[in-house]
């Protein structure tokens, strides 16, 4: 990218925040109008290349709902007229947490993100590590920066006052008068969100937080506990160098009004570019009305599309398989996809396609925590992972891929001018036995 080995630039703050002024003027929620060409092939050849060159040095060690919730729909969405921008600055995805380094090391070109930080919680699972940390909280996302992540991702929803806040549930739910009861996270303003679970003031009792899965409900327990947080919180209190992967949480039962989804986006929008700085950051959705928004109502990080990949069916047919998300991705200038991994397994010889259409493509999933699979992906040629045990896959990558520093007489595989030494203890496929083995997956999972 026209930089030495392991220096990273730093973004020019007085033109970013000049766009920024610039931006929030354009776009405006009442008073969309226009077009602006999207240059796709630049902003996706741009994603490649800097996803591929992110990895540096690791870094040491009975329910009731208001009636209101149950009735909400909106109209559709319709994006054409607007108006989008044509830039996207260098080196918007390389993250800059692991330092500079005279010795320039060759690092594997794959990405590894915390799930909900540290990983999401499971309160009926019997494995401690999914109840070991509150997910989506400061104290997971500062638990998962001390292992070799390049991201965290968590999600982000905005209260009634339009304050971007990280919760993943479309309701919130507490005892009141013996009965649990859900509130529609959209419906509280700020501080009613934040009076649930620990409170950040000493000697404050917060209002005990409950989950619902699978239609069971049950109290949220976890070993390390933490308050519920902001945006802003996060990109203050987080290590700065982390990247940020922020999901815009939007509720499947609903569709959504134009105006709504820009209102809410530019909320978000606001906060990025008051606090970012020079921090790494992807933004993603399952929405696809709210993907091609973020997408052109800023065009300074990357934009990837959430999909279960056809593992779920829904009416937006655009939600229902890889190649109608490719066909978003093309069409409205998005980074890429980020897929359930049992779809790409149950489709493998859509990621040749996806490749080739110069797309970046990272997996999440349950499956995301077996190290073989994650392994496979890396074979297979997917960008990156979003993990739950983030320890365990971490030390797992490392362990699969070793970097070797630049130099003659050693041994690796030559990625045109670097060397990326694979383990020997580890699975070597020659192509005709990775074939057979993509052609094998898919009767081997069951969707």
């Amino acid at each position: 990218m026209g930089t030495e080995a392991g220096r990273i630039p730093k973004w020019n703050i007085q033109r970013h925040m000049t766009r920024r002024e610039n931006i929030l003027e354009e776009i405006r929620w009442r008073n969309l109008g226009g077009s602006i060409a999207i240059n796709s092939a630049s902003i996706r050849k741009r994603s490649q290349s800097v996803i591929a060159s992110i990895a540096r040095k690791p870094a040491p060690p009975s329910l009731s709902f208001s009636a209101a919730a149950q009735t909400m729909a909106l109209k559709a969405v319709h994006v054409a007229d607007v108006p989008s921008l044509d830039h996207v600055p260098e080196n918007a995805l390389c993250s800059t947490r692991f330092p500079n380094n005279n010795e320039v090391e060759i690092m594997p070109k794959f990405v590894v993100i915390g799930h909900r930080g540290h990983g999401m919680n499971v309160l009926q699972s019997s494995d401690r590590r999914m109840r070991a940390i509150k997910e989506n909280t400061i104290m997971s996302f500062n638990a998962a920066s001390t292992f070799p992540l390049h991201f965290i991702e968590f999600d982000v929803q905005v209260t009634k006052d339009d304050c971007p806040v990280i919760f993943h549930d479309d309701f919130i739910l507490t005892e009141e008068n013996g009965s649990v009861l859900g509130k529609r996270i959209t419906e509280l303003s700020l501080s009613e969100f934040l009076s649930y679970g620990p409170q950040s003031v000493p000697g404050k009792e917060g209002k005990i937080l409950f989950r619902k899965k699978d239609g069971k409900v049950m109290q949220w327990d976890v070993e390390k506990d933490d308050s519920l947080c902001t945006l802003e919180e996060a990109f203050v209190k987080v290590e700065p160098t982390l990247g940020f992967n922020i999901e815009l949480k939007f509720d499947d039962h609903i569709v959504y009004e134009q105006d709504y989804l820009v209102h809410v986006l530019q909320a978000v929008l606001k906060v990025v570019f008051d606090y970012a700085k020079d921090r790494p950051i992807i933004f993603s959705t399952f929405q696809p009305d709210a993907v091609v928004l973020i997408r052109r109502l800023q065009s300074n990080y990357p934009v990837y599309f959430l999909t279960n990949g056809g593992c779920e069916i829904y009416e937006d047919v655009r939600r229902n398989s890889l190649e109608e998300a490719m066909k978003l991705c093309l069409e409205n200038g998005l980074a890429g996809i980020v897929s359930e991994i049992k779809g790409i397994f149950r489709n493998p010889g859509a990621v040749t396609k996806i490749k080739e259409a110069n797309l970046g493509l990272i997996s999440y999933g349950k499956l995301n925590n077996v190290p073989e699979v994650v392994y496979m992906q890396h074979l297979m040629g997917i960008d990156g992972v979003i993990v739950d045990l983030v320890q365990e896959i971490t030390e797992a990558v490392a362990d699969m891929i070793k970097p070797t520093k630049g130099g003659d007489g050693e041994q690796g595989v030559t990625e045109g001018s670097e060397k990326v030494h694979q383990v020997n203890t580890k699975p070597q496929f020659s192509q005709p036995e990775l074939s057979f083995i993509l052609k094998l997956i898919p009767q081997l999972i069951q969707i």
